[in-house]
């Protein structure tokens, strides 16, 4: 094929069949997946392929740079190739597909024969028997051609030629791996005499009670039900059909398309993202409905719903909806973008359990599957087109296709792949024209063409900043102050628009598309963005970026197993690390930011007062009649009591209050024994299993302390010092502890710095540090680099200590020291003091900053270096846990014994940063060493087998260096996470600012 015709912006041959709805059938098919021959060249100019090549083999579906063949790519922003559209670069790999086949005797009856790709990055042709059938483009978009002529008895070939660049591609910029190939499966479709080729089925749902009605469930726990209304807008068919839906007695036949009209029947449940009752339909022609032979059978599955934009809310069944969404990408470490049931499935269950309810298909539709467990499972779907232009950001947009006339028919193409194959699915509420394509004609002229198509489902698209053409406002990472302008707070102004596009903005129902970034630790602020979506009924939640991190799994060159990310296979231009920024480590291992996402958007708000638990069902349509409440009373993280409560069912958006147990109570008016702490805690859990979860699983939780009494001052031991040694520690000539019970030891040694973040290393907004947030509408000021280059431009990463003074008391010592970085006049005087108690030997460390600190600390805190043999143990404690936590994500975490492997207490992120912090520590066991906090201020501790510096250091796990001990740090306080890497700096409350600290804690 010449260069100019994968340069066309068209968007297929015209061989290609009107996209369609993708459909369960009795149908005969074939698949074509498995094994096939494979010829792969690094230019698109190879010659065609002649019987005496060559050949390998690749399974189909994959991607070709996986099994050895090229490389990935990733980039976020840039294109790989010169901006030059719509021409692709020559150095344009090509892969040769070969395999052949026989038509099954299934397909003897059939009036014709369609093959149909699902998926193939990004520009093909094929042929049939050697005759051309024709060409495509769409990567994540289905194409069918009609190949009755050319399949013949017995054996027949087919030969699949696949560029990895097309003009195509400049449509295809989304934040992901380059990954060519065919990925999705090929099929071989029979098609009947009498067949069913396209359905549009709508199921409507209305209450039968009036607009006071709800759409969730009575407070019997029943579902509400209401009058369903089925319609079918397509019936591209052979008539006579036969339509029959078992459940609600529907059996009709139609003769002939005019005879198609709607179904109105009563007693129907809604369906809802966490009520999903589908109802099972059949479509059948033929013999089924009476005709003559050669028919179809097509099961549906029908949910009830209707989605409606009522001023500025979004409706589904006449109630705001709220989402609590992620953005999922298709990938997987060793498949990329082929799909797997068990493992969507799986994926998806362990949304429900963090209480995700809703996702955004970023940037393109999944594999039709996806969509059948979301109608099952139940979540609120925005689907998204196959579209990302984002590479033109570095021309200022020129040349951008959304504007270009020359590339209208490329984008109603896509639109219309998009809607037709998906528009059954319940599940799907919103139609998105895809994502940071800038704006233009031709996006206005794809939410036409939705409209027109399917009037029910509002148009999404963030790039329309106006509100020319969408029907719902939506943002990505706002601040806060802008997001609750939006809200209805103070007005301030709105990215892109004059006052009067402003205002018509606000009148709209407003989304997150994206927010709250979770790349490496983090995200923080997720709390604040809840509060703002439970005060302003305009906002309607949004969709976290994103669910999964998109490492591959790779290989060192001793063979050592890793996740890699951009630059890690040679790319010219790539975004590093930013592809690794979910909510799911690669190995499919929650990490603590979606623990803390399940906790504040938990539907289940439970609040505790002096004598009363309050229980606000948050569900859209839900009520509790599936959950069981439950409470214990714990004394110092051991619990004494347990019972539950019965508060009988609480309908959706209702709420209900219970009385405190009188154990509880009593607790409450005791005194407890001297450093006791009585905690109440009250969950709520399912109670039975479901299809995503277990008995038992807890939804939502709450906790409160009830009685504590502050821990007696220890007292001095009548032990004194026996040379260098007091009790059981060992200190140098300079007042440093050098061993403790027979182990070597090093410490304690201020420590300002942490392993900087994702978060701490990049900086896409302003930063607070130099700008007043209020002034600055939250931005904060937009020249402020990030706060790790901040942090290392003073010199946290290198202090040096100078003794100042040692000085040896009866049962102790003081060691002053100074703590500065070379070539600074700023640094911190620290004093530790010893004293040898009943209990063990007390430390307290005082910090007091000197000098014109601009910049805020990474933490606060001393390091005890410990033998490396500790890390193999476990270590338990009773703080909070069970996960790290932050000032800026906490929610999470609870106060309670713990225990865990040490390897354990840290997160494996895929470039190795801060992690394992847990505050508010009370006692800590790990070897034969014990840590407890004394006094008002409680310190957090965090132990790793690296330094902060050595992690900081290394840019995947596997640099880290050979552990040399197990570093124990215990922090006064820690600086926030924020989202910095794709949003808000760390908040000016959750900012750690240079000040004095004192903290104490006894070793034993």
């Amino acid at each position: 094929m010449t260069s100019s015709a994968i340069s066309s912006t068209a968007p297929g041959s015209d061989t290609r069949l009107a996209p369609r709805a993708w459909l369960h059938t009795d149908a005969p098919s074939l698949s074509l997946n498995g094994e096939w021959d494979f010829r792969w060249s690094p230019v698109a100019s190879v010659p065609e392929p002649s019987p005496d090549d060559e050949w390998g083999s690749i399974p189909v579906p994959a991607h070709w740079v996986l099994h050895g063949h090229g490389a990935p790519s990733y980039t976020n922003l840039q294109y790989p190739f010169p901006i030059d559209p719509p021409h692709p670069p020559e150095e344009n790999p090509t892969g040769d597909y070969r395999r052949t086949f026989e038509v099954p005797p299934s397909f003897d009856a059939a009036a014709r024969v369609l093959l149909r790709f699902d998926g193939v990055e990004s520009h093909f042709r094929v042929w049939v028997n050697g005759s051309l059938v024709g060409w495509s483009t769409g990567s994540r978009l289905a194409t069918e051609f009609d190949v009755t002529s050319l399949v013949v008895a017995g054996p027949n070939e087919i030969r699949v030629r696949v560029h990895q660049w097309s003009a195509a591609s400049y449509l295809e910029d989304q934040d992901q791996w380059w990954l060519p190939g065919i990925f999705r499966d090929v099929t071989l479709l029979a098609r009947p005499t009498a067949a069913i080729d396209d359905v549009f089925v709508r199921a409507g749902w209305s209450s039968t009670l009036g607009d006071a009605a709800t759409a969730g469930t009575a407070a019997s726990g029943r579902p509400s039900t209401g009058t369903g209304t089925i319609s079918f807008p397509t019936l591209d068919a052979v008539f006579p059909v036969r339509f029959t839906v078992p459940d609600l007695g529907v059996d009709v036949v139609w003769q002939s398309a005019s005879d198609v009209v709607p179904v109105d029947v009563g007693g129907v449940e809604p369906w809802s993202a966490e009520l999903p009752r589908l109802y099972d339909a059949v479509l059948a022609s033929g013999t089924a409905a009476g005709g003559s032979a050669g028919g179809e059978t097509v099961s549906l599955r029908l949910g009830f719903r209707t989605v409606e934009i009522v001023g500025d809310r979004f409706l589904v069944n006449g109630e705001r909806v709220v989402f609590h969404g992620v953005n999922r990408h298709e990938t997987h470490p060793a498949r990329g973008r082929v799909f797997d049931e068990e493992h969507a499935r799986a994926d998806m269950a362990l949304m429900k359990r963090n209480n995700v309810n809703a996702i955004r298909t970023s940037h393109y539709p999944p594999h039709p599957r996806v969509l059948d467990l979301a109608d099952e499972l139940g979540f609120w779907v925005v689907l998204e087109c196959d579209l990302e232009t984002h590479g033109f950001i570095f021309t200022d947009w020129v040349g951008n296709p959304s504007d270009d006339p020359a590339w209208r028919d490329a984008y109603l193409d896509r639109i219309a792949r998009t809607v037709e194959r998906d528009k059954n699915h319940a599940s799907i509420v919103m139609w998105s024209l895809g994502n940071e394509s800038g704006t233009g004609r031709n996006l206005a002229a794809m939410s036409q063409w939705v409209h027109d198509r399917d009037a029910e489902r509002p148009v999404h698209y963030e790039g329309d900043y106006t509100g020319d053409y969408t029907d719902v406002y939506s943002r990505m990472y706002p601040t806060l102050q802008e997001t609750e302008s939006i809200g209805g707070g103070p007005a301030t102004p709105l990215l892109g628009c004059g006052p009067a596009e402003a205002a018509r903005q606000r009148s709209k129902p407003f989304i997150h598309c994206e927010y709250v970034h979770a790349m490496g630790n983090g995200p923080g602020q997720i709390a604040e963005y809840e509060a703002l979506v439970d005060r302003y009924p305009r906002l309607h939640g949004g969709f976290v970026w994103e669910w999964r991190d998109h490492g591959l799994l790779a290989k060192t060159a001793s063979g050592e197993d890793y996740y890699a990310y951009g630059g890690d296979f040679g790319e010219v231009v790539h975004d590093g690390n930013f592809v690794m920024d979910g909510l799911v480590l690669p190995d499919d291992t929650p990490t603590p930011g979606l623990a803390e996402f399940a906790a504040v958007v938990a539907p289940i708000r439970l609040s505790i007062s002096d004598r009363t638990v309050l229980i606000e069902n948050r569900f859209h349509s839900a009520s509790t009649a599936g959950l069981r409440f439950r409470w214990t009373l714990a004394r110092n993280g051991v619990v004494e009591q347990d019972g539950r409560f019965t508060p009988g069912v609480v309908a959706a958006r209702s709420s209900a209050t219970v009385p405190v147990p009188d154990a509880v109570l009593e607790a409450a008016a005791s005194t407890p024994a001297p450093g006791e702490e009585l905690w109440f805690d009250v969950t709520a859990e399912l109670a039975g299993p479901t299809a995503w979860a277990d008995t038992g699983h807890v939804v939502a939780r709450t906790q409160t302390l009830v009685a504590s009494r502050t821990a007696e001052a220890p007292r001095a031991s009548r032990q004194t010092w026996d040379g260098d040694r007091l009790g059981d520690a060992t200190f140098s000539a300079r007042g440093d502890l050098v061993g403790f019970k027979g182990h070597e030891v090093a410490g304690p040694r201020l420590e300002l710095w942490r392993a900087p973040t994702d978060n701490d290393r990049l900086a896409s907004q302003g930063g607070y540090e130099t700008a007043d947030p209020v002034l600055t509408h939250g931005v904060g000021d937009p020249s402020a680099p990030a706060s790790a280059v901040r942090w290392a431009s003073r010199g946290l990463d290198r202090l040096t200590h100078r003794l100042v003074s040692v000085d040896r008391s009866e049962h102790g010592l003081v060691q002053r020291v100074r703590v500065a970085a070379a070539n600074s006049g700023w640094g911190v005087d620290v004093t530790h003091r010893w004293t040898l108690t009943s209990d063990g030997l007390l430390l307290q460390t005082d910090a007091v900053p000197f000098g014109a600190w601009d910049v805020t600390w990474p933490r606060i805190g001393v390091r005890f270096d410990l033998p490396t043999s500790f890390a193999s143990g476990e270590a338990t404690w009773f703080g909070t846990g069970p996960l790290e936590s932050y000032a800026d994500s906490s929610h999470a975490a609870t106060v309670g014994r713990f225990s865990v492997p040490v390897s354990s207490l840290a997160v494996e992120y895929s470039r190795p940063q801060e992690t394992g912090h847990r505050p508010g520590l009370r006692t800590l066991s790990v070897g034969d060493l014990t840590v407890s906090t004394v006094g008002a201020h409680r310190a957090g501790f965090t132990l790793s087998r690296w330094t902060a510096q050595e992690i900081g250091r290394a840019g995947h796990p596997y640099e880290l260096p050979t552990p040399a001990a197990t570093y124990l740090y215990l922090d006064a306080a820690q600086h926030g996470l924020g989202s910095r890497a794709c949003g808000l700096d760390v908040l000016p409350e959750h900012q750690l600012w240079p000040q004095a600290f004192s903290w104490s804690v006894m070793l034993a």
